[in-house]
């Protein structure tokens, strides 16, 4: 624990930013996740913080309002915090939104026995949601995304009042946890119909004491593409070095990949370009295939920039960016917008990651040595005898130069 505080420390002086995490401990529990973890960890890929979210109630509701935009949040609709949000980001929940995907599960409760059950299974199934579990007062649903879950919910919630029935929904990474955090929601403002999501760590909910209205919330339509940037960091060098067909090799690749594998839509690309923009259904898909492209042509001796943003011009800004996110030597970076702040993913050289490992390996003896040559030079200070400290570090690398 201290020396991964203290590697965080030296890698955002060198960067001049936050470092949030360096690889990761997200505990995998399937293969797809085991893999991910593993690559992380392997090219001590870190998070590191370009300018800062400002995470509170206020911000989380005002996003809530901008993803749903003005088709389905009511005017007469009430936002209540069940918990706050820490006011940080949370480096688990943004990987397991990346590898588990934008899917949801959404789980509605009837406070009383209703024939409206089996128009919410209509409802749910319309909009490409499936049905897991259902009785005459509860149904479990896999919906495609949280905004979808939570649109679809306050569709019911309005025609459960309507027919006199208050509906209680919520939204969760899996069956359970939807179900729970129902249960804390009833909790929290018993039979009050409403619908429960998570977001940045904190539990929140929309809630309705009287019939949904046909009155909107007056918003100005916004861009809900996601799109990436994709560029070659000195590709001339790189031709140089590897030759023109590499590039067009490795570029090809990349192009493939996301055409046939990521759900991406292409954009702009020409064989023999070295950039290439992509639109994405969501902005989890984007930061999976990121990290994939930047791995493999890394591993390919290229480095790649990447932006992630809701315009071409917002991701092309964001490439930019990853030019400056960097000790000495360029690498790949990925740069994102999270909440109202901004983030990356940068993976370290190859150099930097033997470092890495050899002071996770040796932390021991380095402890020992760090403790030996602070007693020595505590001792000497208070002796007269300054030069002990001197000593005791020759002695110090002499054991290194040793031992490796």
């Amino acid at each position: 624990m201290a020396l991964d505080k203290i590697e965080k420390s030296l890698f955002s002086h060198l960067l001049h930013r936050r470092v949030i995490s360096i690889g990761t401990n997200y505990y995998a529990t399937n293969d797809l996740e085991k893999e991910y973890v593993s690559l992380i960890n392997m090219t001590k890929t870190m998070l590191v913080e370009i300018q800062p979210a400002e995470i509170n109630s206020k911000s989380i509701f005002q996003n809530l309002e901008r993803e749903l935009d003005q088709r389905d949040l009511p005017l007469n609709r009430k936002f209540i915090e069940i918990k706050p949000a820490d006011n940080s980001v949370n480096e688990y929940a943004l990987l397991s939104n990346i590898i588990m995907g934008s899917d949801r599960y959404l789980y509605i409760e009837l406070f009383e026995n209703s024939p409206v059950i089996e128009m919410f299974t209509q409802m749910v199934e319309v909009v490409g949601g499936k049905i897991i579990e259902k009785s005459r007062t509860e149904l479990v649903a896999h919906m495609p995304s949280k905004k979808e879950s939570i649109r679809i919910a306050i569709q019911m919630i309005s025609l459960g009042m309507k027919k006199g029935v208050n509906v209680r929904a919520a939204v969760g990474m899996t069956g359970a946890a939807s179900i729970e955090r129902a249960i804390e929601m009833n909790a929290a403002i018993h039979q009050t119909s409403g619908v429960g999501f998570t977001k940045l760590g904190g539990e929140y909910g929309v809630i309705f004491e009287t019939v949904p209205t046909n009155e909107k919330v007056k918003l100005e339509p916004v861009e809900v593409d996601n799109f990436m940037y994709i560029d070659a960091k000195d590709s001339t060098g790189f031709i140089e070095k590897y030759g023109k067909d590499k590039l067009i090799e490795i570029m090809n690749d990349i192009n493939a990949y996301i055409a046939n594998e990521s759900e991406g839509k292409i954009e702009g690309y020409r064989v023999g370009g070295d950039d290439l923009i992509i639109n994405f259904p969501n902005k989890s898909i984007a930061l999976k295939t990121g990290l994939d492209c930047a791995w493999y042509a890394m591993n390919n001796g290229l480095n790649l920039r990447v932006g992630i943003g809701n315009s071409r011009r917002e991701a092309g800004e964001n490439a930019h960016i990853t030019d400056y996110v960097k000790i000495r030597d360029p690498t790949p970076v990925i740069v994102f917008d999270l909440a109202n702040g901004k983030y990356a993913y940068y993976i370290p050289t190859e150099f930097t990651r033997s470092a890495i490992d050899y002071l996770a390996s040796s932390k021991m003896t380095l402890f020992a040595i760090f403790i030996f040559v602070f007693l020595a030079t505590l001792i000497g200070w208070n002796t007269g005898n300054p030069w002990l400290g001197v000593i005791a570090t020759i002695i110090a690398l002499i054991i290194i130069v040793i031992r490796e």
